[in-house]
């Protein structure tokens, strides 16, 4: 009976114990997505990568009128050539097709990718930060990210506390960064290059 008596005892110490641990956590969240939309830092970011994108959709379009130039040239004076100048000259049309094709399908993109990266990377590390800053001020254990939760409480969103402290408003984010530009492959040549 006494074991039994000193289980007990035992067992409800621990489970005080444990109920004043968890009154100690204080578990919030955060939208980083919406933070980061609504700093300063991204609109210029933002319009930084449009900049980027349309230089980018330049090159590509440049790469394709140089293909499009040289298959109109091989197509109206090729009966002319000699054999041998056919085959150089078809060789330069491959080569500037397949580099149209691959800066518009691979080289382009990932330069985009690279630099939508560079830009928001410094962005994201402020916002996280800061979020982190937040929390430890106002004695929250863990911060959640809001896209990863299902269902939340309101009065845990701390996205208006770090909003205050990076002195912004939330009230009107702008268009996301990144979207890649429309880009269209060039055609192979009607004839035979």
């Amino acid at each position: 009976m006494q074991k039994h008596f000193s289980f007990v005892i035992v067992a409800l110490a621990l489970l005080l114990t444990t109920g004043k641990v968890n009154a100690q956590v204080k578990v919030g969240y955060i939208s980083l997505q919406e933070l980061i939309v609504a700093m300063p830092e991204f609109k210029k970011a933002n319009e930084d990568m449009a900049d980027y994108q349309k230089a980018i959709q330049q090159q590509a379009n440049e790469y394709q009128e140089a293909y499009q130039r040289l298959d109109s040239i091989f197509v109206a004076d090729s009966a002319k050539w000699t054999s041998a100048q056919k085959q150089v000259k078809r060789k330069q049309l491959n080569e500037a097709y397949l580099k149209s094709v691959n800066f518009t399908n691979q080289e382009g993109p990932q330069m985009i990718q690279r630099r939508e990266q560079e830009l928001l990377a410094p962005i994201q590390e402020k916002a996280v930060t800061t979020t982190q800053t937040v929390a430890k001020e106002n004695g929250y254990t863990y911060i959640l990210s809001k896209e990863q939760l299902i269902a939340f409480p309101p009065g845990d969103d701390v996205l208006p506390l770090v909003a205050k402290k990076l002195n912004i408003s939330l009230t009107k984010p702008a268009a996301p960064a990144g979207t890649t530009p429309a880009t269209t492959a060039p055609k192979p040549a009607g004839s035979k290059p």
